[in-house]
């Protein structure tokens, strides 16, 4: 079966959710692990007020014995803190239907699901949009990848991002490398691959806050270690590039993704656009990685490399122009408490979506019912593959 991942709650709710079902028997799940990504998630300069009484902790409701993974559907539940301030207004249709419905959000803000969720749902408050729309959310999505992301190092795959750019501000051109996100501190205010002027970036951030303004950035996402054979070039859908590019364009507020060089490469001639291929001492070696380690759809074993374009924030103290939808009058768009910038989130978040993808691309090619299964298989294939691997897959 192939892995998947649901998740579930609202933002305001009591919890939000990950069911991840396919993760093979046997793996040990370093729970510490998973806290450890969470609360990398809330980490950065520029997050909103939440994240002061948010202190994300995961607890797995089933699928774990003994520590271990038994073969069946993880659930991963992230309990929220805030719920205890906002169960009235969760609850109000329930307690008190009138106040409810004077206390209804019908002015849609420019850049969220607020007006085309209310248009395809039918509803006639805002929060029943923008509860699920939230990127709180994505606290699942990343306790689910944290379990992916320790199954990949046990096959010898490893992930790191960081900012690459953020406002106006250009850290560096082009596609990073994973030795470039080597830099980058988890420590550090905005987790950027410059910390040498990350002071320079904690002043735009303060500045953006002073005015009432949000910003956006651009991320590097690397893993290195992926086998070469992920993905497929015989069906569309299981192309390794269009998986990756759908499931970090599904984090909220991403408006692009690029694999490798694909920006970069568009202004190229081809000869300075692809990566020639030599015969190396420990199997094939490139001189360059502008495909970011997928050609054709399908992982070539250099570094897999992502970058994700995220706008600026759409919830703004200065709230723009909107309608009301009750009124049908012009008004002002709702606003609730947000980030001035969520980049550095960004960033982890899209090394959840990496790890899922990759995790489920392992799977489908290896199998295994279990984790020594699939080990197994890894290292078969390596031994198949021989000299004429890629130097830089190297069996666990």
């Amino acid at each position: 079966m192939a892995i998947e991942l649901v998740t579930a709650g609202e933002s305001h709710g009591r919890e939000v959710v990950a069911v991840l079902s396919g993760v093979p028997a046997g793996l040990r799940l370093d729970r510490d692990g998973i806290d450890r990504e969470l609360a990398r998630r809330q980490h950065g300069h520029g997050r909103g007020g939440r994240q002061k009484i948010e202190h994300d902790r995961v607890e797995v409701r089933a699928g774990l014995r003994g520590g271990v993974t038994l073969g069946s559907p993880l659930v991963l539940a992230i309990p929220n803190r805030d719920w205890e301030n906002w169960a009235q207004v969760m609850d109000a249709w329930q307690v008190d239907p009138a106040a409810a419905a004077r206390r209804r959000l019908t002015a849609p803000r420019p850049g969220h699901a607020d007006l085309a969720g209310a248009w395809k749902y039918g509803h006639d408050d805002l929060r029943d949009v923008l509860e699920r729309a939230s990127a709180r959310e994505t606290a699942a999505r990343v306790a689910g990848g944290a379990v992916c992301r320790q199954l990949l190092a046990l096959c010898g795959c490893e992930i790191r991002s960081g900012v690459l750019a953020l406002g106006e501000v250009t850290l560096t051109e082009g596609p990073p490398t994973f030795a470039d996100l080597g830099r980058v501190r988890d420590d550090s205010p905005l987790r950027t691959v410059a910390p040498e002027r990350e002071d320079e970036l904690v002043a735009a951030v303060d500045r953006a806050k002073h005015a009432g303004e949000t910003l956006g950035g651009v991320v590097g996402v690397v893993a290195r270690g992926v086998p070469p054979g992920l993905g497929s070039y015989a069906r569309w859908e299981d192309r390794l590039d269009g998986q990756l590019a759908q499931a970090v364009m599904a984090i909220q507020a991403v408006k692009a993704v690029a694999i490798g060089a694909g920006i970069e490469a568009t202004a190229r001639p081809g000869s300075r656009a692809h990566d020639p291929i030599f015969p190396g001492p420990d199997g094939v070696r490139r001189g360059s990685n502008f495909a970011g380690g997928i050609e054709g759809g399908v992982s070539n074993g250099e570094e897999v490399v992502v970058r994700a374009f995220m706008k600026p924030i759409a919830t703004l103290r200065d709230p723009l122009p909107s309608v009301d939808l009750a009124s049908g009058e012009a008004t002002t768009a709702a606003y609730e408490r947000s980030d001035v910038t969520a980049v550095p989130a960004c960033g982890v978040i899209a090394e959840a979506a990496l790890a899922f993808v990759l995790a489920r691309a392992l799977l489908a090619k290896f199998g295994g019912d279990r984790i020594d299964d699939t080990l197994a298989a890894i290292r078969e294939y390596r031994r198949r593959l021989g000299k004429l691997g890629p130097e830089r897959f190297v069996a666990p």
